[in-house]
């Protein structure tokens, strides 16, 4: 089969790669059938994630069509369209019983890190049962790749780790397809304002069309000034960081209020300085957080029902077989103004 290899830093080729086969009965083999490139995956190719080593397939996106399974999977068959999860969980272990699957002591966020991904023709899930979910017929297939890994991170390790509640100021730092799906998904807790901080201008514009109350230009824009004025000088009751960066981290530090959430979504490759001379008496909490995909159930009964519409993410597509292209275009997203990309094998 052919699949997008990675090679170290800055390094990628799109390559042929044996077929995945079963390893465990508890195993899967997916045909591909539309997977995208996630922001992970830009932080891979810096060489921020050390685990990813050369020679991985990368990838942990996807819908695909089952093409055979194990003998201990009971819950799916040969030609079942279903949806990947991010995060590979064996459904027994502590973590997993505690809803940590990111944490599962046999799985976790493995796919396209420490096992073959899914950029890929095929691929191998591991604990199908609980990795995979079935596609619900006549659903759009392109949407539900947002269910892979985007819309349970933006909303699991930002919406609720930053306990938004109705009547909330909401800032959102990093307007990328992360932050647009915390935005999507805060919705759900009616906050008051939320403020969608980006260098961008076509992205904080998509922003606005998907709920943003305002939106702020952090490359020619004093982004403190601003929130201080729009939050009667008290700053925001949930600042949500979704880059990656020392600067977008610290910057939440700085319009947090008094008694405020920080919640921090970003894969982070560098080390942040912690202001605790002026965070220490604040009340603030700080959460960080591996999405767990526990809330996919319920993410999908949301988009099967229209009331998020995740598809309108989507801005460009690709074949398979031009990942490479895709690639660019999304590392060179405000150029390109991209979102998210589909490849479709």
């Amino acid at each position: 089969m052919k699949a997008l290899v990675y090679h170290g830093p800055g390094k990628k080729a799109w390559e042929d790669r044996p077929k995945p086969i079963l390893i465990k009965p508890t195993d899967a083999i997916i045909k591909i059938l539309k997977t995208t490139i996630c922001g992970t995956d830009l932080h891979i190719m810096k060489g921020d994630v050390p685990t990813v080593t050369d020679g991985r397939i990368i990838g942990h996106e996807g819908v695909g069509v089952i093409q055979d399974v194990g003998s201990a999977v009971s819950g799916f068959k040969p030609g079942d369209h279903v949806i990947i999860s991010c995060i590979t969980s064996c459904g027994k272990c502590e973590y997993c019983k505690k809803g940590m699957y990111s944490h599962c002591e046999d799985g976790g966020w493995i796919l396209g890190n420490t096992i073959d991904g899914t950029q890929a023709e095929f691929v191998r899930i591991p604990y199908a049962d609980n990795s995979l979910y079935h596609i619900p017929e006549g659903a759009d297939e392109e949407a539900l790749v947002m269910l892979s890994d985007i819309l349970p991170t933006g909303f699991e390790c930002g919406v609720l780790n930053g306990q938004v509640k109705p009547g909330d100021v909401v800032a959102i730092v990093g307007s990328g397809p992360i932050g647009i799906a915390a935005l999507l998904t805060a919705q759900f807790y009616t906050p008051a304002e939320i403020i969608m901080i980006d260098q961008d201008d076509n992205r904080l514009s998509v922003a606005k069309k998907f709920g943003a109350t305002h939106t702020i230009n952090s490359a020619n824009e004093n982004v403190i000034e601003k929130i201080m004025s729009f939050t009667n000088k008290k700053g925001v009751d949930v600042a949500i960081e979704a880059v990656g960066i020392p600067a977008t981290f610290e910057l939440c530090g700085e319009i947090i209020t008094a008694g405020g959430h920080i919640a921090n979504i970003g894969v982070h490759g560098k080390s942040v300085t912690l202001h605790l001379e002026t965070l220490w008496s604040k009340n603030i909490t700080i959460t960080t957080r591996l999405v767990d995909t526990v809330t996919t159930p319920l993410l999908l009964k949301t988009v099967q029902s229209k009331k998020i519409e995740p598809n309108k993410l989507i801005t460009h597509h690709f074949k398979l077989d031009q990942i490479i292209a895709a690639y660019d275009t999304f590392g060179n997203a405000a150029k390109e103004k991209a979102l998210k990309v589909i490849l479709e094998n």
